[in-house]
């Protein structure tokens, strides 16, 4: 086996496209900054107990583990930063107000998301901390809403779903926290026929609203269809009148799906997910998650979203290579003086190597520094 050959879904990432990376990086960050989200870098490595603490089974399986020769404990390879951002809210900051926080690094799966994902996620995002109220949620979700369309993507649309739906159902029904998962599970892959049987045992209403919930899927008319023939539980009206705001406004095409449970574990309110055209999977996830800080010593409601950078910068619209300006090697203070000057502007200056003159950088370099009338002006090469 070649000793250069790399995991599987793992890459590396070549000079055009993480420029681009990195472009993107740059404008969603300072996007943030200016909605008054503060930069936060937790580590790639933590101990499993924090590292997990309030994220569900899956996130447990995504992970890869590790003892830490200095402790003898186990350690992991973070899998999300979410629950990061949420042990340094209410851990280290200790705010009693509203904290917005924002972050990017990458991540590691132990298996891919998709045949075409990697398992080394590069990952970005907003959370906000301490307000418990549906303003916040508007918040974040415009937020998505101006990166998206910062990063320019084809045909984006928003999935937006409310866990506390089918916990409402599942809690007044008396479902037992297996029957609880097997449900789950059947929501998830929209399986009609394992509902009807696995809803066999439960109430008539229960059962009745359960089945419609894969039905339940479209645009602003599936909250009035809700209204009608779901129970009236107090969780349910709550929930349906949040969707209802949510989906009120025109940033981003919206559609609602109350069978959508992904991390339902994890979630405690509204979850949404943003998908564009010309990919099957979500581009960004995000929603509801008050109850993640509890194990931190502080419950702080808590609301966000994360955006896969690569796969943004992949869609995103391709931009041109910055062209670059080629200079002769010489102990010259007017030509440092030169280069200096252009580099402050913002353009790339390389100069020439020993016995490298003429190679032309692989045509990267369309200008060149020539000295004119005893000064150095950059011409067309």
């Amino acid at each position: 086996m070649r000793n250069w050959i790399l995991p599987e879904y793992i890459e590396d990432i070549l000079p055009p496209e993480a420029r681009r990376i990195e472009s993107l990086r740059a404008q969603l960050l300072e996007l943030f900054r200016v909605h008054g989200f503060e930069l936060v870098m937790p580590p790639l490595l933590e101990y499993t107990e924090s590292l997990l603490t309030g994220t569900g089974h899956d996130m447990d399986l995504r992970t890869f583990k590790l003892v830490d020769q200095l402790s003898g404990r186990t350690m992991g390879l973070r899998a999300d930063i979410t629950p990061q951002v949420a042990r340094i809210d209410a851990h280290l900051l200790n705010r009693k107000g509203v904290t917005r926080l924002c972050y990017c690094g990458s991540v590691l799966h132990t298996l891919p998301a998709g045949l075409t994902s990697t398992r080394e996620p590069l990952q970005i995002g907003a959370e906000i901390y301490g307000h418990a109220g549906i303003d916040s949620d508007l918040e974040i979700q415009r937020l998505l809403a101006l990166a998206l369309k910062l990063c320019s993507l084809p045909e984006v649309r928003l999935d937006i779903g409310h866990v506390a739906v089918f916990r409402a159902l599942a809690r007044r029904g008396g479902v037992n926290s297996g029957l609880e998962s097997d449900l789950f599970a059947a929501l998830q892959a929209k399986d009609v026929s394992a509902l009807r049987t696995l809803t066999k045992g439960l109430g008539k209403a229960t059962r009745a609203a359960i089945m419609l919930l894969p039905e339940l899927y479209g645009g602003r008319e599936v909250i009035a269809r809700a209204r009608r023939e779901l129970p009236k539980y107090p969780a349910i009206t709550r929930a349906l009148a949040d969707l209802d705001r949510l989906t009120a406004m025109e940033d981003i095409p919206v559609s609602i799906d109350l069978a959508d449970l992904r991390g339902y574990h994890y979630h405690s309110g509204v979850t949404f997910a943003a998908y564009c055209a010309r990919l099957p999977n979500a581009i960004a996830l995000g929603g509801r998650y008050d109850g993640v800080g509890k194990a931190f010593g502080r419950a702080r409601p808590a609301t966000g979203f994360t955006l896969y950078l690569l796969e943004l910068a992949r869609l995103a619209p391709a931009e041109p290579a910055p062209g670059c300006i080629r200079a002769p090697r010489r102990s010259e203070a007017a030509l440092e003086a030169a280069m200096a000057r252009l580099r402050r502007a913002g353009e790339v200056v390389i100069q020439d190597l020993p016995g490298h003159e003429n190679e032309g950088d692989e045509g990267r370099c369309e200008r060149g520094l020539v000295k004119r009338k005893g000064k150095w002006v950059v011409r067309k090469i």
